[in-house]
């Protein structure tokens, strides 16, 4: 037998409750030392934390297509690894992979047709931007942008970005300069961050909100308005953007972070006000899984690899290391 380490989920937050420390612990466990015909062995290399997580930590997840972690079994998420052992036709020792549902162990057998053979040279080496820019992140700010945002080139758009400093915020913004949009500013949560997206990831301004009054630097920032808002947070935030939005605008419904550990139906339901301001200035609001575009997966991922090689697209991102570590954070 083969001793892995691996992370459970040792309980959940409970209803409006704050994930802690506690909810997880770490345990050994044994791996077989042979494998069944189509399975493979991998180690891994690199796990993704990401904020949907956080609805799978509750007993129902609030949505349709992610299912919750089970209490004291491994929890899983992006990951990539590279193979050891192979007893799949089309896998060899040395490849490297990548799964949506990767447990969070050193390592594991997996089913080959589970799994997604990569490239290093894609992405230049990088394996963990796989899980990032050139992953899930990346085409969900791609696809996003592109089906629900109608950015138009030379129409002097401005975009709005809520939780600009994450995975998919930072790319979002670099993305929509590229799509078309003449001016685009973030909203995040340190001066620090507001730095990094204007002096490197080229926004054209940030807005701090927990020192900034978000309505009147909008206001100051935004001054024709908000032409596409890509909503990462939902809450007051939102409200304050929805309600500089113009006549005609497009809201990119990305994620509601700001409600993950409220009991809230997702997208959580909007103050009678805010719906109305929708209704009145026909400002599109739909829900984006970019689940339901994996016929663009392909395309979408070779614009990314390009606009990176090209210098065009500016990847921040934190790795820690040691499955201990898990729980670090992108900027």
């Amino acid at each position: 037998m083969m001793l892995v380490h691996r992370v459970v989920l040792n309980s959940r937050p409970g209803k409006n409750g704050r994930p802690v420390a506690e909810n997880f612990r770490m345990e050994e466990a044994n791996l077989p030392d042979k494998l069944n015909e189509g399975q493979v062995l991998v180690r891994t290399l690199y796990l993704s934390v990401d904020p949907y997580m956080r609805c799978r930590m509750n007993e129902d997840t609030g949505t349709d297509y992610i299912k919750p972690w089970q209490l004291a079994e491994v929890v899983d998420g992006g990951g990539v690894g590279v193979i050891e052992e192979s007893q799949h036709t089309s896998l060899t020792k040395g490849d490297f992979v990548t799964s949506f549902y990767w447990p969070w162990q050193t390592k594991a057998i997996l089913e080959g047709n589970t799994l997604e053979k990569v490239d290093p040279q894609f992405v230049d080496g990088h394996l963990s931007y796989f899980l990032g820019a050139i992953g899930m992140p990346g085409l969900t700010s791609l696809i996003g942008i592109k089906e629900k945002g109608h950015v138009t080139v030379g129409s002097n758009q401005t975009m709005v970005v809520s939780g600009a400093a994450g995975a998919c915020g930072s790319l979002a913004g670099q993305i929509g300069h590229l799509e078309g949009c003449s001016r685009v500013v973030g909203i995040c949560g340190t001066d620090e961050k507001c730095s990094i997206l204007v002096s490197e990831l080229g926004f054209d301004a940030a807005v701090n909100y927990k020192k900034d009054n978000v309505a009147k630097q909008l206001h100051e920032l935004c001054p024709s308005g908000v032409d596409v808002y890509f909503d990462n947070v939902g809450g007051d935030i939102s409200d304050t953007v929805l309600s500089q939005m113009n006549q005609n605008s497009h809201v990119i419904l990305c994620g509601q972070i700001s409600q993950y550990n409220k009991d809230v139906p997702y997208p959580p339901p909007l103050l009678p006000e805010v719906e109305e301001i929708l209704k009145t200035r026909n400002i599109t609001r739909e829900r984006f899984l970019v689940l339901n575009h994996k016929d663009k997966f392909e395309s979408g991922l070779l614009q990314l690899s390009q606009w990176f090689k090209e210098g065009k697209l500016k990847i921040k991102e934190t790795v820690m290391d040691g499955l201990e570590n898990m729980g670090g954070k992108r900027i």
